[in-house]
Formats: structure tokens, sequence, C-alpha cells
């Protein structure tokens, strides 16, 4: 797949409701200079582009196809029309976005990075030890690290006396059942980091949000060894 200049002639998909439209038929070097994705960024900060420019200024240039060439532009707004959103987007393999037309391994690894830095950056814990005080917390601070994960994590999250993060440690990976998490292993763990709380938590790849017997009988163990 042959790339070509961020700056092509073809007509660019129509945008979708509440999004910037596209110039049809002219190379962005030929745009009005307010109007160019890397200038209104200059100009008006990263919060003034749309999602289809962010993800140009991605890709950094368009390409050619059998049928014709794309430019970066292009290439995002036809990825923002099949999957709706940038958090749509966010939940594609490598193999949906190169099997779109003008996405090669090349700019859907671009994206998929994008992606992830977005993701590491919002799991970061900072360096005060954030406090748990209900299971809003939780959400906030483990959320992204445990969603879009393609298999079953049993995580015990380290609590101080003041209800405070002291860190977290996997204990299982894979199809969640009762006789495969060890119980011992999540109190040695907070024995040797003298943690005076836990929180257990797993999630479930197919997004349902109803515990299962298996789930039902983990709790169970914790709670009578505990």
């Amino acid at each position: 797949m042959k790339s070509v200049p961020y700056e092509t002639k073809d007509t660019q998909p129509k945008a979708l409701p509440g999004q910037d439209e596209v110039h049809p038929y002219r190379p962005i070097h030929q745009w009005h200079v307010s109007d160019r994705p890397r200038e209104k960024l200059a100009a008006g900060g990263i919060r003034n582009l749309s999602d289809s420019e962010l993800i140009a200024l991605i890709f950094g240039n368009g390409t050619t196809t059998k049928s014709g060439s794309l430019s970066a532009l292009q290439l995002g707004q036809q990825l923002l029309n099949e999957y709706k959103t940038l958090g749509g987007l966010s939940h594609r393999s490598l193999k949906e976005l190169t099997g779109m037309k003008g996405i090669g391994i090349a700019k859907a690894s671009q994206l998929l990075a994008a992606f992830e830095i977005g993701k590491r950056v919002e799991a970061e814990i900072p360096e005060e030890l954030p406090k748990i005080t209900g299971p809003e917390d939780v959400a906030r601070i483990y959320g992204p690290r445990m969603r879009d994960l393609p298999v079953e994590i049993f995580r015990v999250v380290l609590l101080n006396s003041s209800n405070r993060v002291m860190g977290d440690k996997e204990i299982h990976r894979g199809g969640l059942a009762a006789s495969l998490v060890d119980v011992r292993e999540v109190f040695r763990h907070a024995l040797l980091e003298k943690a005076t709380g836990i929180i257990c938590m797993h999630n479930h790849p197919s997004g349902n949000l109803e515990p299962s017997r298996e789930d039902i009988k983990v709790t169970q163990k914790l709670v009578e060894a505990g």
C-alpha cells in the first residue's frame, strides 16, 4: 500500500452530525489556513480539533488504494462513519482496523498506540496514594485498567489504615472459578505488605455486569477466610 502526502484532491466522506464538514476536491494545503488541522491546533489548541482531524494528525498522511487516493482526513472520517465514536473505534483490534479501506498495519498500529497511551495515562496511580471511600473510587482508579481486557483478571487491591491504596497484585488470569482462585495467595500479599484492608475485583470480558455463580462462590470463600 503506497502512502501519499497528507493533502489529496479526493472527495471527503460526508461528515457525521456535529462534526466539521470536510472540504471536497481540494488538497488541504489549498484550504484557508484557519481550517487546516495543524494550523488550527497551533492557533487554538488541541481541543479545537474535530475527532477526524485528530485521527488525521496521528496518521500524518493519506494513502492510495486500488479505487483511488484517500487523505488522512478522509481516512479518519471513514473510520468514524463505521464506528460512530472515538470510544467505539478504541475497542477495535488490529485485524478489524486493517480490514478498512486504506488502513494498513502501520496506520492501524499508530491508532492503537495512541489509544493505549491514553488508557495508560488514565490508569496511572498518582504519587499521592489515592483514598478509597466507596465503589466509585475503585471504579475511577481501576476501571481504565480492567475494562477492555480480553480475559478475566482477578486482582487484589491493598489498603493501609487510612484506606489509601498501597498497591495491587494480580492473583489469577483466565476463566474465574472458585477452585482456581487461591485464597491463601490473596491474604499472603496482604500480610507481606502489612495491609489493613483489601479489595478484590475481577472483570467480565463479555461486559455482563451480573455476578456468576462462580463469582459468588469465590466471594464466599474470601469472606470465610478473612
